[in-house]
């Protein structure tokens, strides 16, 4: 019998798993596993696609670009990392906004782009994010932010961290104006991004398994030396303990999305 030769490229081993899966139907699947229901991680556009009715995704501030405040050079030059960055990712910066349609509901969305400088957030990316959250609150639509991050940028120092104090703000005001504002925290969720808008919404959804938390577990054991309980730090653990609204699977986000805001009439 003669031997078939099977293209390259067209399996793969699950990181969940290890089982060989066609990367067809992984694509097909909303890149989460058929076989164990592993999420990858996704970049922001492919994000928006998933999320947004076709074509109503109308993108705002996507020219802003950082800068180098501190002129911050470690192994690779601050500004040189951000040029990486835009060119691996085809993004301007870690996140994306505009207004969309999610089943016919109009929202302001943001997306963190996790490839971009591990989704961290500098000023741009609290400037677009604050942003988001004010067109929100100005046309009275409900806000929806996807977060993937690695936490504050080091690399903008005490500007990075002051985004944190400027997109909280930004979600208070959307809130005493009644607005909704809705979270989807996704793998990882971390640091300073989860210190800040990413646990201020009014219903936080969190993918299957998806890491959250503040500081991560080899950081917490060099510091205070204590043993963390199994699973810390999984969006499970969160749900148990209350920090976390529920739990849903990547193909049930567009509907779950649209319920809660049918539900909060928004």
């Amino acid at each position: 019998m003669a031997k078939v030769e099977v293209p390259e490229g067209l399996w793969m081993r699950c990181d969940g798993c290890s089982k060989m899966i066609f990367k067809k139907v992984l694509e097909e699947k909303l890149r989460v596993c058929p076989e164990c229901g592993f999420h990858y991680r996704v970049d922001a556009r492919t994000r928006v696609t998933q999320l947004v009715d076709p074509e109503t995704f109308e993108e705002f501030n996507e020219n802003l670009v950082s800068t180098n405040p501190l002129e911050w050079t470690d192994s690779v030059p601050y500004t040189k990392r951000l040029v990486q960055a835009r060119e691996k990712t085809g993004l301007s910066e870690a996140v994306i906004t505009g207004k969309a349609y999610i089943k016919g509901r109009p929202v302001i969305l943001a997306v963190m782009d996790p490839f971009f400088v591990m989704g961290s957030m500098g000023s741009v990316v609290g400037e677009k994010v604050t942003a988001a959250i004010e067109r929100a609150t100005d046309s009275g639509l409900p806000v929806v932010i996807v977060t993937c991050s690695g936490g504050a940028r080091m690399q903008e120092g005490l500007v990075s961290l002051m985004q944190m104090a400027k997109t909280s703000a930004a979600i208070a005001r959307h809130d005493e104006q009644g607005g909704l504002y809705i979270t989807i925290m996704t793998d990882p969720t971390t640091a300073g991004v989860a210190a800040s808008f990413a646990f201020l919404g009014d219903v936080t959804i969190a993918e299957p398994k998806a890491m959250i938390g503040f500081a991560g577990p080899r950081v917490i054991w060099n510091t205070v030396k204590a043993e963390l309980p199994e699973g810390f730090q999984t969006a499970e653990f969160m749900l148990e303990h209350g920090y976390v609204d529920r739990i849903v699977e990547r193909q049930n986000l567009r509907s779950e999305i649209a319920r809660i805001i049918d539900y909060c009439g928004k």
